[in-house]
């Protein structure tokens, strides 16, 4: 797919100049070649690449060299905005274009604002995205902080492209871990009340269980010593699942991440959607009894065994709970079905999307992203992370200690499916070494240049009242390409369920960005020399070191830099939206 607009007119030029060597029979294929424009490794190759001619070349039997010459030529003489072709080895074509076809990007950014990124490549299909999805067994850690985060960017990025997109939470309040919880709960509540008991020997140890144990006592008193065991776990495990399943709602709220939907697995049971559910893979042959159990015949789809979904005793699994809420997933009629699983649930997906396919769907209309873990160091330590021992940092802490900004953004930072080491101390540092304080600043420098420029009367015009044609330096043009890609890199984000690519875009977009702002000066000088605001972040102030070398700029080079920082300012903006981080205007 194009990037932008000029990649988009580059990519239709070549194409017409590919049909029109056809009409003219210097070329034969009937099959129109996937053609793609990037930026070439290296500034001197050119603006643009294509490597169109070779797959072209394999069509017509023909050397990729004689093909891509006679497009070359094609192009220098029909497109009126390329200004020079070169072939390379060994079929590459590098484009290079009139300078000021690149100035279209400046007004197109202008003139979309905060949608610019933002496209209708699959304008009105539906998708149920999940994620997150804790046991409320106890408050959120950060593996769970992780997930949060990739599940609310992705939504952004998909709701960007034009996806109507609805955040599901599958709230695990049944089977054995909420139990569990009951059983940890009602044994601190005994305590309380200074009964001597026996803790249970899988029983979760964090101090919060303590906490919700005496909010138990002080609501009911000691009313659940005088019921049957049973009545006691079960009030126990329902106030301690309300109270926790609150605690996570408000820290995903501290954190910036909310859900339109929150789906309770009890809900399952309670319907008989569990039941119906089973009843209608019997039905179709898929689920048989065997050894007074029930069984889902999961070997038909790949997976290695048929697995068990309801015992002998008559108690359903997990998958029994997970294929019918799946199957109640499907009925809500969404083209896509997106999930953000823990990488330990990884030999789980073939069979839940054999699941689809045990329902008449494609087993593709289930989509799982798998996050690895994250590692939090302190002081160069390891800190062990484990709910049952009560030995673990809560996002909660994380995200008081460094700020949701930063914590959302580190998450971030690599794929989810690779491990993620979160450096605590370099996340809270104010300096270039943190990523999100680089980018960030980045947006509050422009902020507070737009500042001085207004208080000393000089005013951001419109792209089109500017005189864009004295924007001739190295680093104008590196500011004006990056900024071109922003709309093909969210559509990418979008195709492969990878946001964290926007990270690494708003890291390389700073850069040239300070990069620009050191070496040249955008307002003209005062009498006593200054060019801008006196922002300092590591040494990188623009305002000082080679700059005041530079001479004052002409009024008209003064507005022309100050367009194109208008719009470097809004691609910020919108990859830190898209991210769900802010953009100050100061720091």
């Amino acid at each position: 797919m194009p990037e932008g607009i000029v990649q988009e007119q580059v990519t239709a030029a070549i194409a017409d100049a590919v049909a029109e060597a056809k009409r003219k029979g210097l070329l034969h294929s009937s099959s129109p070649p996937v053609c793609t424009v990037e930026f070439p490794k290296r500034e001197e190759w050119g603006d643009l690449s294509s490597s169109v001619a070779m797959t072209i070349a394999k069509m017509e039997k023909r050397p990729p060299r004689e093909v891509a010459d006679l497009l070359a030529k094609q192009l220098e003489e029909s497109c009126p905005f390329v200004d020079q072709v070169e072939v390379a080895p060994p079929g590459f074509l590098n484009l290079t274009l009139r300078r000021d076809f690149w100035f279209s990007v400046l007004h197109e950014i202008e003139s979309k604002g905060e949608t610019y990124g933002h496209s209708e490549l699959v304008r009105g299909k539906r998708v149920l995205l999940e994620y997150v999805s804790a046991n409320p067994t106890g408050p959120l850690h950060i593996g769970h902080g992780r997930g949060a985060a990739l599940g609310d960017a992705m939504a952004r990025v998909l709701r960007a492209v034009g996806y109507s997109v609805e955040r599901e939470f599958y709230i695990n309040d049944a089977g054995r871990q909420m139990n569990l919880l009951a059983a940890s709960v009602y044994a601190r509540y005994q305590e309380y009340h200074g009964s001597a008991v026996s803790f249970p020997e899988d029983g979760y140890q964090g101090a919060y269980i303590r906490t919700v144990a005496e909010h138990i006592a002080h609501t009911v008193g000691t009313q659940l010593l005088d019921l049957p065991l049973s009545e006691a776990l079960e009030q126990c495990k329902v106030m301690a699942c309300e109270e926790l399943l609150e605690a996570i709602k408000q820290d995903l709220l501290s954190f910036g991440v909310g859900f339109d939907s929150w789906y309770p697995e009890t809900r399952l049971f309670s319907s008989g959607t569990i039941r119906e559910t089973l009843e209608t893979l019997k039905q179709r042959d898929l689920v048989f009894e065997k050894d007074g159990a029930l069984w889902f015949r999961s070997s038909r789809f790949q997976d290695e065994k048929d697995r068990v979904v309801c015992k002998q005793d008559g108690d359903y699994t997990y998958l029994a709970s997970d294929i019918a809420y799946h199957h109640d997933k499907l009925k809500r009629d969404f083209d896509q079905l997106i999930n953000i699983w823990g990488a330990d649930h990884h030999g789980y997906v073939p069979r839940m999307q054999g699941v689809m396919q045990a329902f008449g769907y494609s087993k593709d209309r289930l989509q799982v992203v798998l996050v690895q873990m994250v590692s939090l160091l302190r002081g160069g330590r390891k800190v062990e992370m484990s709910k049952r021992a009560g030995e673990f940092v809560t996002l909660r802490e994380v995200v008081d200690e460094v700020g949701a900004d930063a914590a959302k953004f580190f998450f971030l930072m690599r794929r989810p499916d690779s491990h993620l080491e979160f450096d605590l101390e370099l996340a809270k540092k104010q300096s270039a070494e943190n990523p999100v304080y680089y980018v960030q600043y980045a947006h509050a420098r422009l902020a507070s240049l737009f500042r001085v420029a207004q208080n000393r009367g000089i005013l951001v015009p419109p792209a089109g009242d500017a005189n864009l044609t004295v924007l001739v330096q190295p680093e104008e043009f590196r500011l004006i390409k990056h900024l071109s890609s922003f709309p093909g890199l969210v559509e990418g984000c979008a195709r492969a369920l990878e946001p964290h690519r926007l990270t690494f875009y708003l890291q390389e977009l700073a850069g040239h960005l300070h990069a620009f702002y050191y070496k040249h000066r955008v307002l003209p000088s005062r009498e006593e020399g200054t060019t801008g605001p006196e922002l300092d972040l590591g040494g990188m102030n623009a305002d000082r070191g080679g700059v005041r070398a530079q001479e004052s700029p002409s009024h008209e080079l003064t507005t022309a830099r100050l367009v194109l920082l208008r719009q470097v300012q809004t691609v910020i903006r919108n990859g830190l939206t898209l991210l769900g981080v802010t953009a100050p205007e100061q720091m």
